[in-house]
């Protein structure tokens, strides 16, 4: 089956971007079942991730049913590129795959502190997409009402924040009782320091302050959150014990970036609602990204190291199993 691929461009006009000067910024990559005889070529454009071939700008395959929309989060600086073997996976088993970049946290364009800090504004950034009518009028086909959403990483994070956890603490606040043992992410490893500086930022201050709020979208069933970080730690625990949709769980058995022992036995603990599934053999955190390419290799060659008893290839394609077996059940 040849699988559609678009990106556009959107805006939130209700949230400033982090300069202040104009609507905050949603770009989304789309990815879709498309006709049969489309032909699908290469992506052109230079990435650390491959990419499967897809057919740009192609029609959407007829079916009789309205498709089946998967919000996809990805992780802290990273590109929907990084996701794309997730997004691809469940475009091939009917799944429309709709990945947004979030601004200020997103490798397509320069890192703000604001975007590291604030990962709340991330669940609105899902929220106001799926309310979005770009990418809907690109793909010109209905979309069923029972939505979905995957994260990695931070993008786990959102997905839990969609699913109604809420924030107690930000992982770097210096009231955080839980005390992080690093100062900032790889991709921003002083982030700790930039917090007294952004408070003469009124964008930043606003969002701030509205860390505890609630980010629960009714709209989305349920929800794949796949290697959650530290920062799952600050949620509020009373508001894990309100989530009562489903949840799938995914770790990896050797991930030293976001221990499963603490991360994900913290969500399991106190979410009842979540099933879990810690993937053998040594998965580490970033056995969830998509397979590097030269280029990647060369630049950050610690996101493509995997156990030599492990295949990234085989653990995505398990993965996108369950994520579409667990998406396909009724709800």
């Amino acid at each position: 089956m040849p699988i559609g691929f678009q990106t556009g461009m959107s805006f939130d006009e209700t949230r400033l971007n982090w300069d202040a000067s104009g609507a905050r910024p949603l770009a989304w990559s789309l990815w879709y079942p498309a006709e049969d005889h489309v032909g699908a070529v290469h992506p052109t454009d230079t990435s650390w991730f491959k990419q499967h071939p897809v057919a740009y700008g192609a029609k959407p395959r007829l079916t009789d049913n309205p498709f089946r929309l998967v919000l996809l989060s990805h992780g802290s600086g990273a590109t929907p590129s990084a996701m794309e073997w997730l997004a691809y996976g469940l475009a091939q088993q009917g799944f429309v795959a709709l990945a947004a970049h979030h601004h200020g946290h997103t490798g397509s364009e320069p890192y703000r502190a604001e975007g590291f800090l604030c990962m709340w504004e991330r669940a609105r950034d899902l929220s106001a997409l799926l309310s979005d009518e770009s990418w809907r009028h690109a793909l010109g086909a209905p979309i069923d009402d029972r939505v979905h959403v995957a994260g990695f990483s931070a993008g786990a994070y959102t997905a839990m924040l969609l699913m109604g956890a809420r924030v107690a603490y930000s992982q770097f606040e210096p009231d955080n009782p839980v005390k992080s043992p690093i100062r900032g992410p790889r991709e921003f490893p002083d982030l700790v320091d930039e917090l007294p500086k952004l408070q003469r930022s009124k964008v930043f201050r606003e969002s701030w302050d509205r860390r505890r709020d609630s980010y629960a979208d009714a709209r989305i069933a349920c929800a794949l959150v796949i290697a959650p970080g530290r920062s799952v730690l600050g949620f509020d625990i009373d508001s894990l014990h309100q989530v009562r949709k489903p949840l799938l769980l995914i770790g990896g058995d050797a991930d030293t970036v976001a221990p499963p022992q603490e991360c994900c036995k913290w969500l399991h603990d106190n979410v009842s609602s979540i099933a879990i599934s810690i993937i053998k053999r040594g998965a580490g955190h970033y056995t969830f990204l998509s397979e590097g390419t030269l280029a990647g290799i060369q630049a950050a060659p610690e996101l493509f190291l995997d156990h030599a008893d492990l295949q990234r290839e085989a653990v995505h394609k398990h993965v996108v199993g369950l994520a579409a077996d667990f998406f396909a059940l009724p709800r």
